[in-house]
């Protein structure tokens, strides 16, 4: 959510800062509405002013005896009483028109993003690990014959349709140890707090942090109106909804590993073989509440705790600043970093790390109380993947695979696989 007093300041910052993501000048038809709603406010606070000067006349019309100049009176407070009701019913419908526009309008990206369209405008901020060269041409993960029987796709279509997958043996265990280690590296090592919160959320977490009104076919709504999170950034934000905090309560960093659902309503015919791209996967979220002096440095902090998890797992990867084209509806810059996947020779994201400002803070009403004292301000608000569970199976699969078939796995995972360090060309755990 945008702050209106910005607009109303520099307008043309406003509009430049939306151009830079496609959009057309939107600060003319904000400050109409804008100047409507604090019409209605202000005529209604004239009439109320009028209300109470003519009650207090009411008496001494009455006591004097005046009976004309008491009725006249009368009627002029009736009046005013339903002048100001229906100011106001004006004044909070013109409030909600003002608040539904802004609610509409993506956040403003920093000076520092990249100008440009599409993801072949991001940047590349570095890179870690090469490739493997491999002695004949790697397979993709649902191609090797370690997986053959561990990713069933043919009886998932069955249970629930495309785009799911059924994991089974050495395949769903190695799955569940990926999730274990990251949740463990993340509160050991990286000072996060672990929660395990609901995965369906009422319509207000979702506007909270973006996802409505606007991307609602993006995600599932159950019929008595739930909806299914799209990602755990939406319960672990949300936490601070509606909520004052004390400043030495930030910052708050916590981490939760999940089922998500997608639709995945705009990517008809992307990546429909294999499970890059599912309605239902599992994913190791962060999420920081910080002082707004600390938040670029805290997006540096959490690119580092996901980049960390690929470094241990020792995959190559590369991090990218996502250009204003690209990056999402509530981010004010994002870092993606893409694992690389020798099955399909590129790099693929498997993390996105965004500063969000105070846009989500102020959906949701989310502030702190200044140590010093004075008015309490809002938070600002980060998330990133650490990681993708799925993704990250796919890329120590591929990027494991020897030449017989089967898989060598992290040395990282040893512990939570019970020592074994391989799945062999017939599925097993070895």
């Amino acid at each position: 959510m945008h702050d209106i007093r910005a607009i109303r300041d520099n307008p043309d910052a406003f509009d430049s800062a939306l151009a830079r993501r496609g959009l057309t000048p939107q600060s003319a038809a904000i400050l109409a509405l804008d100047e409507a709603r604090r019409a209605c406010i202000l005529a209604a606070e004239t009439a109320l002013a009028e209300r109470n000067a003519a009650s207090r006349e009411v008496g001494k019309a009455k006591a004097s005896g005046d009976e004309a100049e008491f009725e006249r009176l009368r009627a002029l407070v009736a009046e005013k009483k339903d002048e100001i009701a229906r100011l106001e019913e004006e004044a909070k419908t013109r409030d909600a028109a003002l608040t539904e526009a802004l609610a509409a309008l993506p956040n403003l990206p920093y000076d520092s993003v990249p100008d440009g369209e599409d993801e072949g405008d991001n940047k590349e901020i570095r890179r870690w690990g090469n490739p493997r060269n491999f002695s004949v041409a790697p397979k993709e993960h649902y191609q090797l014959a370690a997986t053959e029987g561990g990713m069933d796709f043919e009886t998932a279509a069955k249970l629930s349709g495309s785009r799911f997958v059924l994991l089974n043996g050495a395949i769903a265990r190695l799955h569940r140890a990926l999730a274990q280690f990251m949740l463990d590296t993340h509160t050991t090592e990286n000072g996060l707090t672990e929660v395990n919160a609901p995965v369906l959320v009422r319509d207000e977490m979702m506007y909270g942090t973006g996802q409505l009104p606007k991307f609602g076919e993006d995600s599932y709504q159950t019929t008595n109106g739930w909806w299914l999170i799209p990602t755990s950034e939406v319960s672990l934000t949300n936490i601070v909804n509606d909520t004052i905090i004390e400043e030495s309560y930030l910052p708050r960093r916590y981490t939760a590993h999940s089922l998500c659902f997608r639709s995945e309503a705009g990517s008809a015919g992307r990546d429909t073989s294999g499970m890059l791209r599912q309605h239902q996967f599992e994913k190791v979220e962060m999420v920081s509440i910080t002082h707004p002096d600390h938040s670029d440095a805290e997006l540096e902090r959490m690119t580092k705790c996901a980049e960390g998890i690929l470094e241990k797992l020792g995959l190559p990867y590369r991090t990218v600043i996502l250009c204003t084209g690209d990056m999402g509806f509530g981010a004010r810059r994002t870092h993606d970093i893409e694992v690389w996947l020798p099955g399909q020779n590129t790099y693929r994201e498997i993390s996105s790390c965004s500063t969000c400002g105070d846009f989500q803070a102020r959906r949701m009403n989310a502030r702190f109380r200044p140590a010093g004292g004075g008015k309490p301000e809002f938070v600002h608000t980060l998330n990133g993947s650490g990681l993708a569970v799925g993704r990250t199976l796919i890329a120590v699969l591929e990027n494991g695979q020897e030449e017989d078939g089967s898989v060598t796995l992290p040395a990282a995972l040893q512990p939570y696989l019970g020592g074994k360090t391989r799945i062999d060309a017939e599925g097993h755990l070895v």
